[in-house]
């Protein structure tokens, strides 16, 4: 078992959209998993998936045996932990103060991120994110409609937005205040002091990352290096001094070190294996005087995707348009990891 989970390791893929704003992607889903990866030192090469914005089997992890998908068995990071392949929470996962703060940040700071992203801003920065690299009318027709499915999901109306943009915020702003107090100057939330009492005797402790602190990196470094500077909730998170440190310390120790290495590497390129069903692709290759066959159908079905979802979203629009309740506006007054 041990080997095959060794085996499993050398050899796994994680899917996620592309690097950018400084970070190998800026993706609220994406990146947990990819610091995860990194906390819990498994090898894995980073693919670029920029077919599929709205997929929400994205991020997900592959080998030539193993899949893990972003909305199956509670999300990646789940998926790795019941399948053994790496499991960083073994030892504080029954605790109560990390599920109740593992919790908030899943739905408190994952709610503010959704705000700032498709609500609070101009959307510079969730374009950039999810739909640069397609067409602009059908980008921009697709963030439309992410706007209104994040409306809904939020229970955001003309009615209720001032009321909940409030909420939203107040609940941001304790979030940070509780993980700031429960960091301080420390390297991670949890460590084995708290955890291993049977080690209490013990003259050597250990500092160890856990799933709550992939998942609030990736929150804070989103928050301080993809929103705007004019981001009320990257303004709250820069009043908590222990966190931005916290955030700036591992980015410099997982991220920034091997970005150079990154750069040139052609991993960060390659195609995965697997993909969101539907979905065809093949690795690029050296450019060859004559397309294959394989080639060729992947351009067709590639532009079949674009034909589609641009009359899907202009048949959404149209039957959005019929209902006063729901109507979008440039304005954002209108009444939807995104993935979590």
């Amino acid at each position: 078992m041990a080997e095959v989970i060794q085996r499993e390791q050398q050899q796994l893929n994680l899917v996620i959209r592309k690097a950018c704003f400084s970070l190998p992607t800026a993706c609220p889903s994406c990146l947990p998993v990819y610091i995860y990866l990194k906390f819990a030192n498994v090898p894995f090469d980073s693919c670029y998936n920029l077919t599929y914005p709205d997929s929400d089997q994205i991020p997900y992890v592959d080998s030539d045996t193993y899949v893990a998908y972003n909305n199956e068995k509670g999300g990646v990071i789940e998926s790795l932990k019941q399948d053994n392949i790496a499991n960083l929470d073994s030892e504080v996962q029954t605790l109560p103060e990390w599920v109740s703060t593992i919790a908030m940040i899943n739905s408190w700071l994952s709610d503010a991120m959704l705000y700032e992203l498709w609500i609070g801003s101009d959307g510079s920065s969730a374009n950039k994110i999810y739909y640069s690299d397609l067409p602009w009318p059908i980008g921009k027709l697709l963030y439309l409609k992410q706007v209104h499915n994040v409306k809904q999901l939020l229970g955001i109306s003309k009615e209720t937005a001032e009321r909940r943009e409030e909420e939203i915020y107040r609940r941001a702003t304790i979030a940070y205040q509780a993980l700031s107090t429960k960091l301080g100057e420390e390297s991670f939330f949890f460590d084995n002091r708290q955890v291993l009492t049977s080690c209490f005797y013990s003259k050597s402790f250990r500092f160890l990352p856990s799933s709550l602190d992939a998942i609030f990196l990736g929150h804070a470094l989103i928050t301080l290096y993809a929103l705007p500077e004019t981001s009320v909730l990257r303004g709250k998170l820069l009043e908590q001094p222990f966190l931005v440190i916290y955030a700036d310390k591992h980015k410099a120790q997982l991220l920034d070190s091997e970005s150079s290495a990154s750069s040139s590497s052609s991993s960060s390129t390659s195609v995965p294996r697997r993909g969101p069903s539907n979905w065809s692709s093949k690795p690029k290759s050296e450019p060859k005087k004559e397309r294959t066959e394989e080639e060729k159908s992947f351009r067709r079905k590639a532009k079949y995707f674009l034909v589609t979802q641009l009359v899907a979203v202009l048949v959404f629009l149209s039957l959005l348009g019929g209902s006063d309740d729901t109507e979008v506006d440039a304005d954002g007054d209108e009444g939807f990891d995104y993935d979590n």
